[in-house]
């Protein structure tokens, strides 16, 4: 992140804040590697490996014996340090030698480290080596914590740079921010909890936004990376409970205010929080997660079975620069001022795993990789007040997660801010007082003020937007108690779609406010109709399907058109003078639908399904839906899109019959296409439309794009199987193609059309004739 670090030393202290979140989850970052004369270990030497040992003909029984290094059973995990370099151990759970309970095998690397993961808590284990058996070893269990003691008897710096001791020993690097004198406290304390770098202490962060409105911060690194201890996995369940550990060490610390704390975060620091918020710690007061997934799979890295190399690989890439020894960078000036704990902290990073090599392996969903990192299947967990907040096309997480919301079965306060704009816009104006008052209210349990973020937000506005003369609204809890702005806050209808961001009257046109707002009691909104329109012959699209059967083709190109939709930094991005390059397909490699101009306003709010009957005479082919509008004026507006790998298109029974295909994504599942020759008959795909709103005004017509994967996003970019391919769709009769979306009566808007490119994240373009 070279280039965004740079810019913040320039920008103020606030506009550091986000610049500094956001360059961790930018695609156009390199991973950086502060580490000098560390040669990373061969596989051999970084990598456990499951084995089965040939038993041999006599097993003969054998005393333990101690092994000579550092054994430290933790969550599912058993690691060793401080061994001999080279030294080759069996995980067993037999303390008889030549048996056949070898578990694991690996190598001591050469840090003298190696890691077992994934090990049952229920078993006994057994270290086994040419010098002996040492053990037994019993690994913890993820359901039991430790006693209280573990967290009341550490003490933190306030302020600091100090480390969190969790329930295996591995000790976690934390940089406290007060925002006043610890003597004039406690004060209401947040916590950000990621794999960037929270807790270094050079950073502005989020520290400085969250001290300005009188937060103590406190910034922390999930093991395996910066100055903390362990080994780095992504979201492995070890990082969950860590997380557990450190909300509750912190919240046992003199200066946070009630003993409870909120969390906060953007991206990955906003994933974060679901993960730890499973866990249920009983000192956590409120999550705040914005711009996150509800799939890991499915949301961002295999849209519909498609990998996306343009952010997902990207960032993993960056994510395994970062965790190598010292490859944060500031870990270094840590250990060279003295720092002896960071510099033992980076003794497991040689066991990382090969994410990048995870991903190629695995190109089918696999639930015993995918569920446990997936939110969608425990945010049900999940018993604290929740704010939640995203933007349909986010460029990075995808905007996916409203799917889930109705997931949030386990706390009875849930709201969600939901909009149209990119991955920075959820703590942008238009939801940022939200977000204050949220905090006011269930962290600081306080009247809500915004005296505070008015000094901030205008800040902000300028250094990511370019944008000034930013107002917020008026305090309208002033004058009240805590408990009468709780009771009229949680009175509100707690889900919120920003409508048409870019386009409020008398801003400049991109600028993250909405042009209206409107509240509804639950997701998917109750009073949705799904509504199916057909695809037809000559381009059309209607209520009706056609009596006769026909088909339509286009050739599966992924090539023609830029693969994005945005050239340049991805920090640029979201500033309101952005030019985006939305291009419209070559002729030829896409299939286009179109409505006749609708006699009244429709509001679409929700998810959608492309019904569609394909064949492919390669037997295969990778589909991207595009919604769009076509306005009186000529101009076309992008809305949302939806991919799908034919193959893939079995359906999970977690699916519904109008709005939400879901696809089970297992290898056992795939299935390739008719030909359209040998195979005459098409086979239906149904593909998934993410999240939407949109307002579709009188005169305007709905079009559907169906082509290759790319050109409808700011910066995923896909590796996609087409390879001109002639892909058929099939219109009217008994293989009539169609695609539901969600209609929401009765929704008051303005008339007026927005400027045509003034929606953020939605590219305008001259409509075709």
């Amino acid at each position: 992140m070279p280039t965004c670090c740079m810019q913040r030393r320039q920008l103020g202290f606030v506009a550091a804040a986000l610049l500094t979140l956001a360059a961790c989850s930018s695609s156009d970052n390199e991973a950086v590697s502060g580490a000098t004369d560390v040669t990373p270990a061969t596989s051999g030497s970084s990598t456990t490996t499951s084995t089965t040992a040939t038993a041999s003909t006599t097993a003969a029984a054998q005393e333990t014996t101690e092994l000579d290094a550092e054994i430290r059973p933790g969550v599912e995990q058993l690691a060793v340090l401080d061994a001999s370099p080279g030294l080759e151990l069996e995980l067993s759970t037999s303390a008889t030698r030549g048996t056949d309970d070898t578990n694991a095998a690996g190598i001591v690397d050469e840090f003298g480290s190696l890691l077992f993961r994934e090990l049952d808590a229920a078993d006994t284990y057994y270290l086994v080596s040419g010098e002996g058996v040492s053990g037994p070893y019993e690994v913890l269990d993820r359901t039991e914590h430790p006693d209280q003691e573990l967290y009341s008897d550490q003490s933190l710096p306030s302020p600091g740079f100090g480390y969190i001791e969790t329930r295996d020993g591995t000790t976690l690097s934390a940089n406290i921010v007060l925002p006043g004198p610890v003597e004039d406290g406690p004060y209401p304390t947040v916590v950000e909890y990621s794999g960037y770098q929270p807790s270094d202490p050079s950073q502005a962060g989020f520290a400085d936004i969250y001290t300005a409105l009188g937060y103590a911060y406190v910034g922390v690194n999930m093991r395996g990376t910066g100055c903390s201890g362990g080994s780095y996995r992504f979201f492995e369940y070890a990082q969950s409970v860590d997380g557990y550990d450190a909300i509750e060490t912190v919240a046992a610390q003199p200066w946070v205010l009630n003993n409870r704390v909120g969390m906060v975060g953007l991206s990955y620091p906003g994933i974060s929080q679901l993960f730890v918020a499973q866990t249920q710690p009983p000192s956590l007061a409120a999550i705040t997660p914005l711009s996150v997934l509800d799939d890991s799979y499915n949301s961002t890295l295999y849209p519909g079975g498609v990998l996306n190399t343009g952010f997902a690989v990207d960032w993993t890439q960056q994510r395994i620069g970062q965790a190598r020894p010292e490859g944060q960078g500031w870990e270094s000036d840590q250990i060279a001022d003295g720092d002896d704990e960071c510099a033992n902290n980076q003794r497991m990073r040689l066991q990382n795993p090969d994410l990048l090599q995870e991903i190629a392996d695995y190109p089918f969903y696999d639930p015993a990789i995918g569920d446990e990192i997936a939110p969608r299947l425990f945010v049900d967990q999940i018993n604290v007040p929740t704010l939640i907040a995203g933007a349909w096309q986010d460029e990075q997480t995808g905007g996916r997660f409203p799917t889930m919301l109705d997931q949030f079965t386990g706390t009875d306060h849930l709201y969600a801010s939901l909009l149209n704009g990119l991955h920075i816009d959820s703590i942008g104006p238009g939801v940022f007082p939200r977000l204050v008052e949220f905090l006011d209210l269930y962290v600081a349990e306080r009247t809500p003020t915004l005296g505070a973020a008015r000094v901030v937000a205008p800040l902000l506005a300028g250094a990511l937007y370019g944008i000034d003369g930013l107002e917020l609204p008026p305090d309208r809890f002033e004058g009240l108690t805590h408990a009468e702005a709780l009771a009229i806050f949680e009175a509100e209808q707690p889900i919120q779609i920003l409508f048409e961001e870019g386009a409020a009257e008398g801003q400049v046109p991109r600028s993250p406010i909405p042009r209206f707002v409107r509240s509804f009691d639950s997701w998917p909104i109750p009073d949705l109709a799904p509504t199916r329109w057909y695809l037809g012959p000559e381009e059309s699209l209607t209520p009706e399907p056609g009596s006769t059967a026909d088909t339509v083709e286009y050739l599966a190109l992924p090539d023609g058109i830029p693969p994005t939709f945005y050239e340049g930094n991805s920090s640029d991005l979201w500033r309101t003078d952005v030019v985006w390059d939305w291009q419209e397909p070559a002729p030829g490699t896409a299939a286009t639908f179109m409505s006749e101009p609708l006699s009244e306003t429709i509001v679409m709010a929700g998810s959608g399904s492309a019904d569609l009957w394909v064949n492919s005479n390669l037997g295969d082919t990778d589909l991207e839906v595009t919604i769009s509008e076509v306005r009186p004026d000529g101009l076309e507006m992008y809305v949302q899109s939806g991919w799908l790998r034919a193959s893939h298109r079995a359906l999970d029974e977690s699916s519904t019959s109008d709005l939400r295909p879901v696809q089970t994504h297992l290898e056992d599942d795939a299935q390739p296409l008719p030909d359209g020759e040998s195979e005459n008959d098409p086979a239906l795909a149904r593909v998934e439309i993410f999240p939407f709103a949109h307002v579709f005004r009188e005169g305007s017509q709905i079009r559907i794009s169906v082509d290759s994967p790319g050109g409808n996003r700011a910066i995923w970019v896909f590796d996609t199987i087409n390879n001109g391919e002639r892909v058929s769709i099939g219109l009217g009769g008994e293989f009539a193609s169609s695609v539901v979306l969600p209609v929401v009566p009765g929704i008051d808007v303005p008339a007026e059309y927005p400027e045509c490119g003034a929606l953020r994240g939605q590219p305008c373009r001259t409509a075709p004739e």
